[in-house]
């Protein structure tokens, strides 16, 4: 095949600018080769680079508290949770493919998400994601979210790891550009991690797992541009998912590590070889001798270029220690898996790709690589004109509602808020029988084996704050993360962070975006919860609107003693039952407004995070000290709701409430507030003086709202719903939705 000829044109038509065509030019003293521009074209792009959000990412709290490895410096974080075991964990995003081809964008998410996690030597334990869709009204959006579920529950439950939680949203905003974000974590031995590095002159480079084809070229790429009417052509960007080749890498990989047989290794993901073998040797300080007729093929007459951004699916490049070349391949062949050495580990910093016996690239792998010679931007900042029209908000001019009754029906089966029963009975959560806690709870909890320790995890964002008050949503976002795992009875370690946001180069998303990024930083300072890496994906909008801005969080803790396990259905009849924290009828950007009112406005909820932070340590030491049986944090819908989902969300054993709720000015600001920094206890008769005199003691208010009782939640004396009805209401809204037509 003719290669075309290398000119500004063709750089722009490969995403580059003119003024990064002509650094590359620069720095190579000469015009790229073709093949040389589609590896610059892929790394140097939004998704391979971080060029627009790298510089404030690096303003986030990135090191300290338990981690053990610097934020991005490998695969996936790691934090120490003693006994000589760490905890590897990660998010990332599949948003753009996922809006094309939703079965294969989400599944491959997954497979992607979890190589991070075994490439580091660690296990993986559960898997999570958090989702994001237009109305349940529309047929797209029911085809995608059909897909993406079908596509993360194929990929998981065939790999055999447990999806074991995590969140879905539904709003207008993600209608052409739904989120797909997956989270995993694993558990290693501090003393067998590996590392992404390539180092020592003549150690055999070799490609491991799948054969490449020409599936998922140029994916990186059409993930750093607006979704359009042109996306649906770009299926073949679509990377294709297999999830029992998955299987026998995981073990294959973890057995080479185990046996000290290599130097350093990495997951084949965006932008393929281009990327593993950049990044490997830019972190070594080496170089590379690739040679790509050595590469396992699947499709004819690939070319160098192909083959180089191809992003086929399970498939690892490992650096092998010298004359150890013979028991990686036995080990690869015993799995029954492609193991071929494709070249050696240079001294010189030269990442040399040879084809056919013509030198087809010779770049120096520090230009390429975020945190080297990679752009670095700092965009034009503008605050949106919007904020000042919808944060203003009379509240005397919202009409009260004549029937408080149905408006807590209509907001309590609202896909936002309904049980995700639809989704998760999907996914098999129960797999490898470590699951302690699984989904539908305020965090999912892990077994850890052999040990009494357990991890909690929950992935957090409201897309509806962020894009009303984008610093302080972004704070609500990592303060109810620790609520969630505290709630638990976990002690937060550390977060990972997916950022969706729409067109950086647009000054007003740019703002959104920096002052997400404070709000983020100064809570998790706060928090003691650094960031261990994640994903930046920009661009999530159609040609109407960008997505709500969503710096999704997902965050880990620590339970020392799997007994202080906690969860958030009340247990028994007869117990007591407690609100800790205080009420500001605070309705901006609520659940409530939007269903009642279909209005998106007002100031959001504040948020302290001393107030906070002093909420956890006394849910912890309530647990810790065995004083309360349930615990369940108040978000979107406010009290009332959070109240009706202790009563059934075990509902096999539901029980029944009869409460009465302080009222301030209005009984629907009272119901359905989402102020901050609340939380549902009960608590048995017998340890009632016990939980007042621990509660009293503490910073954090706390009310005593009434009594668990027998088949009827009841508020206020006023307001009575059976069970079953709630039961009926939370557990088919999203189903019956989902069956329409």
């Amino acid at each position: 095949m003719k290669e075309p000829e290398v000119n500004l044109e063709l750089a722009l038509e490969h995403g580059l600018t003119e003024e990064e065509y002509k650094t590359i030019c620069e720095r190579l003293g000469r015009t790229p080769t073709f093949t040389e521009l589609g590896i610059f074209s892929v790394m140097w792009s939004e998704h391979c680079s971080y060029k627009n959000s790298i510089a404030l990412l690096k303003t986030l709290p990135r090191s300290g508290g338990r981690l053990l490895v610097g934020a991005g410096e490998e695969n996936a974080g790691l934090v120490d949770i003693g006994d000589g075991m760490a905890v590897a964990f990660k998010i990332e995003s599949h948003n753009h493919p996922s809006a094309v081809e939703p079965y294969q964008g989400a599944a491959t998410g997954v497979g992607g998400i979890l190589r991070d996690i075994f490439t580091m030597g660690a296990r993986p334990i559960a898997c999570l994601n958090s989702l994001r869709f237009g109305a349940l009204d529309d047929p797209r959006t029911r085809y995608l979210f059909e897909g993406v579920v079908k596509g993360i529950a194929d990929y998981g439950n065939c790999f055999g790891v447990p999806t074991v939680g995590g969140e879905v949203y539904f709003d207008e905003s993600y209608k052409y550009n739904p989120l797909v974000n997956a989270m995993a974590i694993g558990i290693v031995n501090t003393n067998r991690t590996a590392s992404a590095v390539a180092k020592g002159e003549g150690n055999p480079v070799m490609i491991v797992g799948s054969s490449t084809g020409r599936d998922g070229i140029h994916g990186a790429t059409f993930a750093s541009e607006e979704i359009s009417e042109k996306s649906e052509s770009k299926r073949p960007s679509v990377q294709v998912g297999d999830p029992f080749t998955e299987k026998l890498l995981l073990e294959a990989t973890l057995e080479i590590i185990k046996e000290d047989l290599i130097v350093g290794i990495q997951d084949m993901g965006a932008a393929g070889i281009s990327c593993s073998t950049s990044e490997m040797s830019a972190k070594g300080k080496s170089g590379m001798d690739i040679n790509l007729d050595m590469v396992p093929l699947r499709e004819e007459n690939m070319t160098a270029y192909e083959i180089m951004l191809s992003e086929s699916q399970e498939r690892m490049l490992v650096v092998v220690k010298k004359g150890k070349e013979e028991r990686v391949k036995e080990i690869f062949d015993k799995w029954d898996l492609n193991c071929e050495i494709i070249g050696y580990v240079t001294d010189e910093p030269l990442l040399k790709i040879k084809h056919h016996n013509e030198l087809k690239a010779s770049i120096p792998p520090y230009d390429l690589v975020l945190g080297g010679g990679a752009p670095v931007y700092y965009r034009e900042v503008k605050e949106p004109e919007y904020l000042k029209e919808i944060t203003k908000l009379d509240y005397n001019e919202i009409p009260e509602p004549e029937c408080i009754s149905e408006v807590f029906e209509k907001i309590f089966s609202s896909p936002n808020i309904a049980s995700k029963n639809w989704v998760y009975e999907q996914y098999d959560s129960m797999v490898r029988t470590n699951t302690v806690v699984g989904p539908g709870s305020d965090a999912a909890v892990i077994r850890i084996k052999d040990t009494q320790k357990a991890i909690a995890a929950t992935t957090d964002c409201n897309g509806r704050y962020v894009y009303l008050n984008p610093k302080e949503g972004t704070k609500i976002a990592v303060a109810e993360a620790a609520r969630n795992v505290v709630c638990s009875g976990a002690v937060p370690l550390a977060i990972t962070n997916c950022l969706n946001f729409g067109n950086p180069y647009k000054p007003e998303m740019y703002w959104t975006f920096k002052k997400a990024i404070e709000g983020m930083g100064e809570a998790c300072r706060f928090f003691n919860t650094p960031v261990t890496g994640g994903n930046v994906s920009f661009y999530n909008e159609s040609p109407d609107r960008a997505v709500y801005p969503t710096p999704v969080i997902g965050m880990v803790g620590i339970i020392e003693n799997i007994d202080n396990v906690t969860t958030a259905e009340f247990k028994d009849t007869g117990d007591l039952i407690y609100l800790l924290g205080e009420d500001y009828e605070e309705i901006g950007g609520s659940e409530y407004l939007k269903i009642q009112h279909n209005t998106v406005k007002g100031n959001i909820p504040r948020i302290d995070l001393q107030t906070e932070k002093d909420l956890h340590n006394l849910i912890l030491e309530l647990i810790e000290k065995k004083v309360i049986k349930s615990a369940h944090d108040i978000s979107e819908g406010g009290v009332m709701v959070a109240l009706a989902e202790c009563c059934i969300i075990n509902k096999e054993k539901p029980v029944g409430a009869k409460v009465h709720i302080p009222v301030k000015s209005r009984e629907d600001f009272s119901f359905f507030s989402e102020s901050q920094s609340r939380v549902i206890v009960s608590v048995s008769p017998e340890n009632k003086e016990a939980f007042e005199q621990i509660a009293s003691k503490s910073f954090t208010p706390y009310t005593f709202l009434g009594e668990t009782t027998d088949k009827i939640f009841s508020v206020n004396d006023q307001y009575q719903f059976k069970l079953e009805h709630l039961i009926k209401l939370y557990y088919s809204s999203i189903s019956e939705k989902m069956n329409i037509g």
